[in-house]
């Protein structure tokens, strides 16, 4: 509890007497620390605090998009949360020109004091992972180790690991961000109709039929024209737009899921998606594409993040084997390729132009005058 039998100050405020007596490493002591190890704890506290707020950021957003019904008027507070975030990880894309200050040889004066810890041990990185609705069964693995089953083997052995893996748990028990999103997607009244509306799933059906069928007309018009423009194979540029063609019908089908349920989920979640980002100018699907964008834009500066660090540890370390044990830069390179909101990617290889576009007959249900709301 805090004491209030004095005026706080500055110092008070933020626990400045704890927060500045955490870096003393293993001695406990930051005066018997070489300047260059103080210099990589720092730098590394300031990544945790950090990766502190964008757990909390992500929650907030996370819990406003995930209500039953979500009213326009909170859309902004979900964007607000999420742009933070975003911030927060360009600042530290940017916070690895401090790390590239340490040179290699420096580095290897106390590299060795770090074996066997790791940075893949970060249980916060963990945590917005699974927050942000990451399958940890797909991401790259640290050698041969699980990311989870780590920090689980780490919690027998020391009480503040039993303290990340409290928190691991927690974040692995929630709702995430992705299905909060998908959620919030299928809600989405396409072409006036949503879900319960009598006929919606024909309504949502013949808009996706009238979209691939304009995709398949851009398609075989592009085909016609780019071998006659480039001096190209006809024959092998119209298999590739076929291939086009086909993936954006599957793509929209859900071809891939086996449950026929969850197919149908997914069709009408990825119908809305297309919908939102084709007729994003309308006044009620304004400020859903602007979430969809800022969500594309937090997992890009996440990406651009993890390709940062990639290329800082490869500049001081070259492609030493990790102090964990994992094979250090090709490791983080791995990670690079790991995308959470596959299907926010996915679309924009079949979005088409305006002029391209099925008639929208229920525009005005869209405006600021209309019946509905688009989630």
């Amino acid at each position: 509890m805090a004491d209030r039998t004095h005026t706080p100050n500055y110092w008070d405020y933020l626990g400045l007497d704890r927060l500045l007596a955490l870096q003393g490493g293993l001695e406990g002591d930051d005066e018997a620390l070489m300047p260059d190890e103080l210099h990589f704890i720092v730098t590394h506290q300031a990544f945790e605090l950090w990766f502190k707020l964008v757990i909390r950021e992500l929650r907030l957003a996370r819990d406003h998009l995930s209500a039953e019904l979500v009213d326009e008027q909170h859309i902004p507070h979900v964007v607000h949360h999420l742009r933070r975030v975003s911030t927060i990880l360009r600042h530290l894309v940017t916070q690895f020109e401090v790390m590239e200050t340490l040179t290699p040889q420096d580095f290897l004066a106390f590299r060795d004091k770090l074996v066997p810890a790791s940075g893949f041990q970060s249980f916060q990185m963990r945590v917005i992972e699974v927050l942000l609705g990451m399958d940890l069964a797909t991401r790259p693995r640290y050698g041969k180790v699980d990311p989870v089953e780590h920090i689980r083997d780490l919690a027998k052995k020391s009480p503040s690991s039993a303290v990340a893996l409290g928190q691991l748990e927690r974040a692995m028990a929630e709702t995430t961000l992705r299905k909060a999103m998908q959620q919030w997607l299928f809600r989405t009244p396409i072409r006036g109709s949503s879900p319960g509306d009598p006929g919606d799933a024909d309504t949502v059906a013949s808009f996706v039929d009238d979209y691939l069928a304009n995709v398949a007309a851009v398609h075989a018009r592009q085909a016609a024209q780019m071998p006659a423009a480039l001096g190209v194979d006809p024959d092998a540029v119209a298999a590739r737009f076929a291939g086009m063609t086909a993936q954006a019908r599957a793509f929209m089908h859900a071809d891939e899921i086996e449950d026929a349920g969850e197919r149908a989920r997914v069709r009408r979640i990825r119908a809305a998606l297309v919908f939102i980002e084709s007729y994003r100018t309308l006044p009620l699907l304004a400020w859903p594409r602007l979430l969809l964008d800022t969500i594309v834009e937090t997992e890009e500066q996440l990406v651009l993040f993890r390709t940062r660090h990639a290329r800082m540890v490869e500049r001081v370390i070259g492609r030493r084997i990790g102090t964990g044990g994992s094979s250090g830069v090709d490791y983080l390179d791995q990670t690079t390729g790991v995308r959470v909101f596959h299907d926010l990617w996915t679309v924009r290889t079949l979005l088409l132009p305006r002029r391209e576009l099925p008639a929208l007959d229920q525009a005005d249900y869209y405006a600021f005058a209309g019946k509905g709301s688009p989630a």
